[in-house]
């Protein structure tokens, strides 16, 4: 069903006024022509070439993103080209994938294939950029379309893949493979921690055994109702119950619950299984009760307990509320509806698939892998309990049999929306089919690569996006973490006339880059941004156009200001505190980067007359303030 937006009336009169301008039919008219085939050079017969002007991309980047189903602008070459395929120019390819397009003004698109069928899925290779007619037709335009899995390929894992495709040594390096270890077991070939040498030292201090008290509960928190303490409080009036991790002979991990109001109920022993994360910026740990998993302790890898916020402490609680009913003062058993394999596997698996056992539990399950981490099903064979390939790429049995890019997801050769989608699935906060975090459909499958935004937000959410709690009071920035894509669909990255990028824009899922964050530049050099941006290199010149400020260049970098990292994941950035505020308490430093990449301001309803603590961190508060500014006077 085509969208409609509610700017395709203005847009086709803006069409039409520019089309006379540009001189359609005229002796300026270009003619160009080219060739669509796919990643063997097998050419695709049928496919509709379109040409999606420049400055309808443009426009529409200009209007507040509309984040909900069936939405007129959250495409930006879907949404036009639904809006106006009355007037687009168009070709169709012959049977040796040839087309040609005549008489095109001398104006700039953004080229758009729209295959026949489904063995390829639409956009292409040359759909991210947008050119003049000039210089598409400078030469001959070879459009490369991305092929699409088979209804009957499954998933094989990422062994699989590796064993042909070799030059992608570095992806058991990447912290997508890397999210969940097995505690105790040497990590396989598919897990590579290298780059990250520290991973295990929350783990590590728990296998020496520590205690934790729990107290002073809060029901108005989330997850962290409990303050939590690896020494006795001053007041043990306030403790609800302490958990003691201990080794045991044969070196499992486990946790002993007591209750420190009732010592007549009976302790309880959990056995811990799993790391989760450690690369960036903390870990929690999966205990088990009969066949689920659960999440408990959070370790922050730059926490400090001299800070006064108890989320930026060493220590944090992570659901201990799951463990004491403070209502009658019992210890009890997490409740199975929260269980990781319900909430969390989804994005997590490679070939994720969940299944309601006769208990009523979710178990959740993936692919088999010779150098999976563990075997999860009971099948003899271990299972993939990361993400693989096989997630972005989708289910890979039909290509390694046929070795053909016709059956395998291309993400770079699919429109920028497209691929974009693939990564926002899990890095946006929606509701899914099962009410809760996890994008799952009314079958429970996660979005299969390739899909559209639209279909995502259709048949994937009930809840399109965040709650207003995961935003800052301006109602615009995240202030939840995994949420980056909630704030890269706001910026002018993702909707503009010039270049649609997307995540692999920056950076490199495949582990190559030797940057932070898998980044192909070095965030802190200007040349992360200015590789595109060549009109702001003189960094002096940039910062006193826009802002009057004449700080040294040396002392600032593009990330500084466009960079702002308002999400909290673990303590918070470089041992978490900002500026000193005027009562002599410190602005707080978050550790996720906001992707709108604008500069909020000191006026911001986040910042301006907001307690130093709970302020939405902001260039002022840091960079600025690191630099120059007083921020005592916000």
């Amino acid at each position: 069903m085509m969208k409609l937006n509610r700017l395709s009336r203005s847009r086709l009169l803006a069409g039409a006024l520019a089309a006379i301008c540009l001189g359609v039919g005229s002796a300026h008219a270009i003619t160009l022509s080219g060739v669509v085939e796919d990643g063997d050079g097998i050419k695709v017969a049928g496919a509709t070439v379109w040409l999606i002007p420049a400055a309808d991309v443009a426009e529409m980047g200009k209007t507040p993103i509309e984040i909900k189903k069936n939405a007129g602008n959250d495409e930006p070459l879907e949404d036009n080209l639904a809006a106006n395929r009355d007037r687009y120019m168009k070709a169709q390819t012959d049977d040796k994938g040839q087309f040609t397009l005549a008489a095109v003004p001398a104006a700039r698109f953004f080229p758009y294939v729209e295959p026949a069928g489904n063995r390829y899925l639409p956009g292409g290779d040359k759909s991210r950029k947008a050119l003049t007619a000039i210089e598409l037709a400078k030469e001959p335009l070879i459009i490369k379309l991305s092929g699409n899995t088979p209804p009957n390929s499954h998933y094989v894992g990422t062994s699989k893949c590796l064993k042909c495709h070799e030059d992608q040594e570095h992806f058991p390096s990447t912290l997508h493979r890397l999210g969940i270890r097995v505690i105790g077991a040497e990590p396989g070939d598919l897990q590579n921690y290298a780059r990250f040498p520290d991973w295990n030292m929350g783990v590590d201090e728990l296998l020496a055994g520590k205690k934790f008290w729990l107290y002073d509960f809060d029901e108005k928190r989330s997850f962290d109702k409990y303050k939590i303490s690896d020494k006795s409080p001053a007041s043990n009036a306030k403790v609800s119950y302490t958990a003691t991790f201990f080794k045991e002979a044969d070196g499992k991990l486990k946790f002993r619950t007591e209750n420190a109001k009732d010592p007549s109920d009976p302790p309880r022993v959990y056995p811990v299984d799993w790391t989760y994360g450690g690369g960036l910026y903390k870990q929690r740990y999966l205990y088990r009760v009969g066949d689920n998993r659960f999440a408990f302790v959070q370790r922050n890898y730059e926490g400090d307990n001299s800070y006064g916020s108890r989320t930026r402490k060493e220590w944090r609680d992570y659901h201990g509320d799951w463990l004491y009913d403070e209502k009658t003062s019992k210890l009890k058993n997490p409740p199975s509806k929260k269980s990781f394999d319900k909430n969390c596997a989804a994005c997590h698996y490679n070939g994720y698939t969940v299944v309601k056992n006769t208990n009523g539990d979710y178990i959740a399950g993936s692919v088999n892998d010779k150098h999976g981490e563990l075997d999860i099903d009971g099948d003899g064979k271990p299972n993939e309990l990361n993400m693989g390939c096989e997630v972005c790429h989708g289910p890979g049995s039909v290509h390694a049999k046929s070795e053909e890019y016709a059956d395998i997801v291309s993400p770079n050769k699919l429109p920028a929306e497209r691929s974009v989608v693939i990564c926002a699935q899990c890095h946006t906060r929606p509701m899914g089919n099962l009410e809760n975090d996890e994008p799952v459909n009314k079958d429970h499958k996660m979005l299969p690569p390739g899909s559209s935004r639209n279909t995502f937000l259709v048949e994937h959410t009930i809840r399109e996006d965040a709650a207003p709690k995961s935003y800052w009071p301006d109602g615009l920035h995240s202030k939840s973490h995994h949420q980056q894509d909630t704030d890269f669909v706001k910026s002018a990255h993702y909707r503009n006339g010039d270049e649609l990028l997307t995540c692999t824009s920056c950076h490199d899922l495949h582990g190559g880059a030797k940057f932070a964050h898998q980044l192909k530049k070095d965030p802190q050099s200007a040349e992360i941004c200015t590789s595109c941006h060549k009109d702001t290199t003189d960094m002096k010149q940039h910062v006193l156009k826009t802002t009057k400020c004449t700080v040294a260049p040396d002392k600032i970098a593009c990330t500084g200001c466009h960079d702002t990292k308002t999400m909290q994941s673990g303590a918070g950035k470089g041992k978490g505190k900002g500026m000193m505020g005027r009562d002599g308490q410190n602005y707080w430093v978050n550790d996720i980067t906001s992707h709108i990449y604008d500069v909020p301001r000191k006026d911001n309803v986040g910042v301006k007359g907001v307690e130093p603590g709970k302020a939405m961190p902001i260039p002022y508060t840091n960079a600025c303030g690191a630099a120059c500014h007083d921020t005592s006077n916000l």
